[in-house]
């Protein structure tokens, strides 16, 4: 947080030359894409994540301002490809209608990403192998998208899951975080060990985001039908596997069938499970950074980052609030 604040002004003004890479000759686009950007607001600001890297491996963060541009268009094109394919596209659009939005999104995730990247802000040597990354990071996020969409409940591991988190969370912070070992210009070695990294990070922060689904009462998950680790949890140690099953698919129409299927999910079993596993993907995250090293104070940073964002915050008969809007 500190971070951010320090270096807002700096990643505001990169976000801005971002979208004059659009050129005078696209004034609609750019516009479009500025609603885009304006409206899908993050509580979080994981956007100085590759800021943090490149810190870690050269002490100076300022090079990397343009990649934490980049990760808030990847994210600001995926929340929204997400929300339309909950059935949420008007609502997440803001003041651009649903087929403005869509062609906004389109620009705001791939193309534009490739501008900045290709930009004279970036180094020559390394403008190939970063707009490789993003390219890389929308397949493999596609496919942890695909496998969500088409899971089938039935066969749900916690394996299985985590495969699905690998694209769905994991691409984008591993995108990031090798984006700026390669700008640092370090080894292809270390650098698929900042992906590695990465990849848990993002596994550690949709299981925060699907905990905070259940807290909040937003219940998304139970409304969408999404195979979570949770629920994976739930049919392997719940006892019960066929009644979650059954509870699982009437919960999109039903809000006894969420009801009950949610004390499932909460029972001790399940979340001692659940718990155990969270701590299991902190300590590796935790042993890949004291693996990689680097500058001590920004390290620290990155440490503390992955304790925030694998807390254990269920618990058992836990009193759900009202449903808030649903946020990065």
């Amino acid at each position: 947080m500190d971070l951010h604040r320090e270096m807002s002004a700096d990643i505001e003004a990169e976000r801005q030359s971002a979208l004059d890479l659009l050129g005078p000759s696209a004034p609609s686009v750019r516009a479009s894409v500025a609603e885009l950007l304006k409206h899908r607001t993050f509580v979080y600001p994981l956007s100085v994540l590759p800021v943090i890297v490149h810190a870690v491996e050269t002490g100076a963060p300022g090079p990397a301002v343009p990649l934490a541009v980049v990760h808030e268009l990847w994210w600001t094109s995926a929340c929204y490809l997400d929300d339309l394919a909950d059935g949420q596209a008007v609502f997440a659009a803001g003041g651009l209608g649903e087929s403005e939005a869509l062609l906004a999104t389109v620009i705001s995730g791939i193309p534009l990403p490739l501008l900045v990247v290709q930009s004279p802000r970036i180094p020559e040597t390394a403008r190939g192998s970063l707009s490789a990354e993003i390219v890389r990071c929308w397949i493999t996020g596609t496919e942890g998208q695909l496998r969500d969409l088409r899971a089938d409940v039935g066969a749900a591991t916690r394996d299985a899951v985590v495969t699905a988190y690998l694209g769905k969370s994991g691409a984008p912070f591993s995108m990031v975080t090798a984006m700026a070992a390669q700008l640092a210009g370090r080894t292809d070695e270390r650098v698929e060990r900042w992906r590695e990294f990465g990849n848990v990070f993002g596994i550690l922060w949709q299981l925060f985001n699907d905990q905070q689904d259940i807290l909040t009462g937003r219940n998304e998950d139970l409304a969408n039908g999404t195979v979570t680790y949770l629920l994976a949890c739930a049919l392997e140690n719940s006892g019960s596997a066929g009644r979650v099953l059954e509870l699982h698919a009437a919960a999109r129409r039903s809000p006894d069938a969420g009801a009950e299927l949610t004390a499932i999910l909460l029972a001790p079993d399940v979340l001692r499970q659940y718990e155990q596993d969270i701590s299991v993907f902190r300590d590796r995250a935790h042993l890949l950074l004291r693996e990689l090293g680097g500058d001590a104070a920004y390290l620290s940073v990155l440490h503390d980052l992955v304790d925030s964002a694998s807390p254990m915050l269920l618990q058992a008969a836990e009193q759900i609030p009202r449903a808030v809007p649903a946020q990065y």
